[in-house]
């Protein structure tokens, strides 16, 4: 339990993993759709970045989209460079695990990124989804403009009433200017792609979300 709490609490950046000058080594092409994973990518693709949770259940949300370009899983919002998935399991380097969208604003909003997010994981549990608990596993919204964080701040009040009427208690997602991302390892890249019947910890709340409805 000890070994829990130290997990759930962020790491002060004084305290956190060293880590390293030199990007891990990744995959060269999406799984899935065989596209460059680090682009070239089209002209008026706009970016997204979110945490929900074990990031290999939370990608497969995203590439099955339409509008969707590109999706990439890694670390984000934490304080060591270039860190491994052990290091970022530790708890001891503050990163997020985190899903990276690349989408076309002419096929797919933000909005509709941010229905996904809300309603595919629990927004009200801290550093924790389900049964996996820490700090990388925290709920996070990363945005890239000012139009991103008023959506995500806008949208994150609505639900959270929402939530309140079915019992749930405070929305604990952080919404901050995106930080810098870095890609993990190869083999976690469109993870359930390549294991059909690997572990995925995501789950919604059955609550939906008032996102592009009269409400």
């Amino acid at each position: 339990m000890l070994f829990s709490r130290k997990k759930s609490t962020m790491i002060d950046a004084a305290d956190a993993l060293p880590g390293r000058e030199t990007a891990l080594p990744t995959a060269e092409q999406h799984f899935v759709n065989t596209r460059p994973l680090k682009g070239p990518f089209p002209e008026g693709l706009e970016t997204a970045m979110f945490g929900m949770g074990c990031f290999w259940g939370v990608e497969r949300m995203f590439w099955k989209l339409d509008g969707v370009w590109m999706t990439a899983v890694g670390y984000a919002a934490g304080h060591t460079p270039n860190p491994t998935y052990q290091e970022v399991c530790s708890g001891r380097t503050g990163h997020n695990e985190v899903v990276l969208v690349h989408y076309d604003p002419a096929v797919i909003s933000y909005e509709d990124l941010l229905k996904v997010f809300w309603e595919g994981h629990d927004p009200t549990q801290g550093m924790q989804q389900g049964n996996d608990v820490g700090t990388q596993y925290r709920s996070g919204i990363y945005t890239y403009s000012e139009a991103q964080r008023d959506a995500a701040q806008r949208t994150k009040a609505d639900f959270a009433r929402r939530l309140k009427k079915a019992g749930y208690g405070a929305v604990t997602s952080e919404i901050i200017d995106a930080p810098e991302f870095y890609y993990a390892e190869d083999y976690h890249q469109q993870y359930l792609a390549k294991n059909p019947a690997g572990y995925c910890g995501i789950g919604g709340t059955g609550v939906t979300c008032p996102i592009g409805t009269a409400a």
